[in-house]
């Protein structure tokens, strides 16, 4: 059976970090954009990343930060893949020795496989919903049918994901990950450990439909 990988983003304290690791999640989200209600000091963040126990992936996330801000975070967090969730192009991207992601909001009009060859140096596309004026995640759902069937194996799905529905979500799109960060929360910023626990229930079922 295909496991789809699982990131839980916007992780704030030692506590969600734990529920996360035992969980069986791949990849946490560390959120470096000031603006964000789930953002973490570069202190915070390092200590966070202590807590993770092996093959967890620590993600940083970034939105058109200044390049020497990811250098001084890099410095001083051990972040193994970086995500850039704004407009940087790829040259930007590519710059700071470290694998990485490019998120890309599904606005009208946009042409997947374009965005792909114009990313081809990142290791994925997470795709989240577009919201004019909203440069991070939205919690909002896009219609996956927009997403081309030979894309579908390699992107992360985004947007709205939550217990509920992610069962649905892997079984219609068949994404190599999901990415969850509301969907999971007790207020922003702080996650509902049973609700992690039911989306990685939800996460098992979808795989069993793929």
């Amino acid at each position: 059976m295909i496991r789809t990988r699982v990131k839980i983003c916007g992780l704030t304290c030692a506590a969600d970090i734990d529920a996360v690791s035992v969980a069986g999640a791949d990849a946490v989200g560390l959120v470096f954009h000031p603006d964000s209600p789930r953002a973490v000091s570069i202190a915070q963040a390092r200590a966070l990343c202590e807590r993770l126990p092996p093959f967890v992936t620590a993600v940083g996330l970034f939105v058109d930060a200044d390049p020497e801000r990811v250098r001084e975070t890099l410095r001083q967090v051990p972040l193994e893949l970086l995500q850039f969730h704004g407009e940087e192009p790829p040259e930007y991207c590519a710059a700071f020795a470290r694998r990485w992601i490019k998120a890309v909001r599904m606005r009208p009009g946009i042409l997947l496989e374009a965005v792909r060859a114009r990313y081809a140096g990142a290791a994925g596309l997470l795709l989240d919903t577009y919201r004019a004026g909203v440069a991070g995640g939205t919690g909002e759902r896009f219609d996956w049918a927009r997403i081309p069937q030979a894309l579908r194996g390699e992107i992360v799905l985004a947007g709205g994901l939550a217990p509920d529905n992610v069962a649905a979500a892997i079984a219609a799109v068949r994404p190599f990950g999901v990415d969850v960060s509301g969907g999971v929360e007790a207020s922003k910023g702080v996650k509902d450990h049973a609700k992690i626990s039911a989306f990685m229930t939800g996460v098992r079922d979808g795989d069993r439909c793929r």
